[in-house]
Protein backbone atom coordinates (compact mmCIF):
# COMPACT_ATOMS: atom_id res chain seq x y z
CA UNK A 1 0.00 0.00 0.00
CA UNK A 2 2.51 2.51 0.74
CA UNK A 3 1.08 6.00 0.71
CA UNK A 4 3.53 8.39 3.03
CA UNK A 5 4.32 10.50 0.42
CA UNK A 6 0.95 11.45 -0.22
CA UNK A 7 -0.39 11.16 3.69
CA UNK A 8 3.29 13.85 4.94
CA UNK A 9 1.62 16.49 2.16
CA UNK A 10 -1.94 16.59 3.84
CA UNK A 11 0.06 16.38 7.31
CA UNK A 12 2.33 19.20 6.29
CA UNK A 13 -0.43 21.27 4.76
CA UNK A 14 -1.86 20.86 8.30
CA UNK A 15 0.79 21.75 10.43
CA UNK A 16 2.02 24.75 9.10
CA UNK A 17 5.82 26.41 9.55
CA UNK A 18 7.21 28.03 12.80
CA UNK A 19 4.72 28.87 15.63
CA UNK A 20 4.96 29.50 18.94
CA UNK A 21 1.64 30.00 20.51
CA UNK A 22 2.11 30.71 24.93
CA UNK A 23 -0.74 28.08 25.15
CA UNK A 24 0.76 25.14 23.59
CA UNK A 25 2.23 23.02 25.68
CA UNK A 26 4.56 21.49 22.83
CA UNK A 27 6.28 24.99 22.42
CA UNK A 28 7.92 25.97 19.45
CA UNK A 29 6.66 24.38 16.53
CA UNK A 30 7.81 24.14 13.06
CA UNK A 31 6.28 21.76 10.60
CA UNK A 32 4.46 20.56 13.18
CA UNK A 33 7.77 18.92 15.31
CA UNK A 34 7.24 20.66 18.73
CA UNK A 35 10.37 21.18 21.14
CA UNK A 36 8.39 19.33 23.43
CA UNK A 37 8.73 16.40 21.98
CA UNK A 38 12.04 16.80 20.68
CA UNK A 39 13.74 18.61 23.27
CA UNK A 40 17.45 18.28 21.82
CA UNK A 41 16.44 19.51 18.42
CA UNK A 42 16.96 22.86 17.04
CA UNK A 43 13.49 23.52 16.14
CA UNK A 44 13.83 26.69 14.40
CA UNK A 45 16.80 25.39 12.10
CA UNK A 46 14.59 22.37 11.04
CA UNK A 47 14.39 21.95 7.68
CA UNK A 48 11.26 20.18 5.59
CA UNK A 49 13.37 17.44 4.80
CA UNK A 50 14.48 16.60 8.23
CA UNK A 51 10.66 16.76 9.19
CA UNK A 52 9.38 14.25 6.94
CA UNK A 53 12.44 12.01 8.22
CA UNK A 54 10.73 12.85 11.80
CA UNK A 55 7.59 11.86 10.38
CA UNK A 56 8.14 8.58 8.52
CA UNK A 57 10.45 7.09 11.45
CA UNK A 58 8.47 8.37 14.57
CA UNK A 59 4.94 8.49 13.46
CA UNK A 60 4.21 6.15 10.38
CA UNK A 61 6.26 3.54 10.84
CA UNK A 62 5.02 2.88 14.49
CA UNK A 63 1.29 3.10 13.30
CA UNK A 64 2.21 0.56 10.19
CA UNK A 65 1.08 3.05 7.94
CA UNK A 66 1.75 1.27 4.78
CA UNK A 67 -0.11 -2.01 5.90
CA UNK A 68 -3.63 0.27 5.83
CA UNK A 69 -5.66 1.18 2.73
CA UNK A 70 -4.80 4.84 1.63
CA UNK A 71 -7.72 7.11 3.69
CA UNK A 72 -7.32 5.12 6.61
CA UNK A 73 -3.50 5.26 6.96
CA UNK A 74 -4.12 8.68 6.45
CA UNK A 75 -6.41 9.24 9.61
CA UNK A 76 -4.20 7.03 11.38
CA UNK A 77 -1.25 9.54 10.29
CA UNK A 78 -3.33 12.21 11.35
CA UNK A 79 -3.91 11.20 14.47
CA UNK A 80 -1.02 9.77 15.47
CA UNK A 81 0.82 13.44 14.72
CA UNK A 82 -2.21 15.24 16.92
CA UNK A 83 -3.38 12.39 19.55
CA UNK A 84 -0.42 10.26 19.76
CA UNK A 85 1.42 6.74 17.76
CA UNK A 86 -0.37 4.77 20.30
CA UNK A 87 -3.97 6.80 20.96
CA UNK A 88 -4.36 6.71 17.11
CA UNK A 89 -4.18 2.52 17.38
CA UNK A 90 -6.20 2.34 20.52
CA UNK A 91 -9.11 4.58 18.51
CA UNK A 92 -8.92 2.41 15.62
CA UNK A 93 -8.90 -0.72 17.36
CA UNK A 94 -11.78 0.42 19.34
CA UNK A 95 -13.99 0.88 15.96
CA UNK A 96 -12.41 -1.85 15.01
CA UNK A 97 -13.80 -3.84 18.14
CA UNK A 98 -10.34 -6.60 18.56
CA UNK A 99 -8.23 -6.00 21.67
CA UNK A 100 -6.43 -2.46 22.11
CA UNK A 101 -3.14 -2.90 23.31
CA UNK A 102 -1.94 0.14 20.85
CA UNK A 103 -0.21 -1.86 18.75
CA UNK A 104 -1.30 -2.20 14.96
CA UNK A 105 -0.16 -5.96 14.83
CA UNK A 106 -1.70 -8.57 11.93
CA UNK A 107 -4.93 -8.99 13.54
CA UNK A 108 -5.50 -5.24 13.89
CA UNK A 109 -4.59 -4.52 10.17
CA UNK A 110 -6.96 -7.59 8.59
CA UNK A 111 -9.63 -6.28 10.84
CA UNK A 112 -9.11 -2.67 9.19
CA UNK A 113 -8.84 -4.81 5.97
CA UNK A 114 -12.07 -6.28 6.52
CA UNK A 115 -13.88 -3.18 7.88
CA UNK A 116 -12.81 -1.18 4.82
CA UNK A 117 -13.47 -3.87 2.37
CA UNK A 118 -17.36 -4.11 4.07
CA UNK A 119 -17.90 -0.43 4.46
CA UNK A 120 -15.27 2.12 3.83
CA UNK A 121 -17.38 5.41 4.96
CA UNK A 122 -18.58 4.00 8.13
CA UNK A 123 -14.97 2.71 8.94
CA UNK A 124 -13.11 6.14 8.14
CA UNK A 125 -16.60 7.98 10.32
CA UNK A 126 -16.36 5.88 13.01
CA UNK A 127 -12.59 6.85 13.72
CA UNK A 128 -13.25 10.12 12.97
CA UNK A 129 -15.93 10.24 15.94
CA UNK A 130 -13.96 8.53 18.31
CA UNK A 131 -11.20 10.90 17.43
CA UNK A 132 -13.58 14.09 18.33
CA UNK A 133 -14.89 12.16 21.54
CA UNK A 134 -11.39 12.28 22.92
CA UNK A 135 -11.07 15.67 21.86
CA UNK A 136 -13.95 16.64 23.86
CA UNK A 137 -11.86 15.60 26.88
CA UNK A 138 -8.19 17.14 26.24
CA UNK A 139 -7.65 20.23 28.92
CA UNK A 140 -6.99 22.29 25.87
CA UNK A 141 -9.94 21.65 23.76
CA UNK A 142 -11.02 25.00 24.74
CA UNK A 143 -7.88 27.18 23.17
CA UNK A 144 -7.37 24.62 20.31
CA UNK A 145 -10.87 22.81 19.60
CA UNK A 146 -12.25 24.03 16.86
CA UNK A 147 -8.91 24.51 15.07
CA UNK A 148 -8.78 20.35 15.93
CA UNK A 149 -12.26 19.60 14.70
CA UNK A 150 -11.64 21.78 11.31
CA UNK A 151 -8.68 19.87 10.97
CA UNK A 152 -10.36 16.29 11.31
CA UNK A 153 -13.30 17.39 8.76
CA UNK A 154 -10.72 18.59 6.08
CA UNK A 155 -8.64 15.38 6.27
CA UNK A 156 -11.64 13.07 6.70
CA UNK A 157 -12.32 14.89 3.39
CA UNK A 158 -9.40 13.46 1.67
CA UNK A 159 -9.36 10.25 3.12
CA UNK A 160 -12.74 9.77 2.21
CA UNK A 161 -12.14 10.70 -1.72
CA UNK A 162 -9.27 8.28 -1.18
CA UNK A 163 -11.36 5.36 -0.28
CA UNK A 164 -14.38 5.79 -2.74
CA UNK A 165 -14.37 5.06 -6.50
Amino acid sequence: MGHFNDCIKVILSEEGELSHHRRDPGGITKYGISQRAYPNLDIQSLTLEDAEALYQRDYWAPINGDDFPAGLSLLLFDCAVNQGQATAVKLLQTVLEVDIDGIPGPKTQAAALAAMHRSPIHTLIAFCAERALRYEFNRNEETFGRGWYRRLFRVYDIARSWSTP
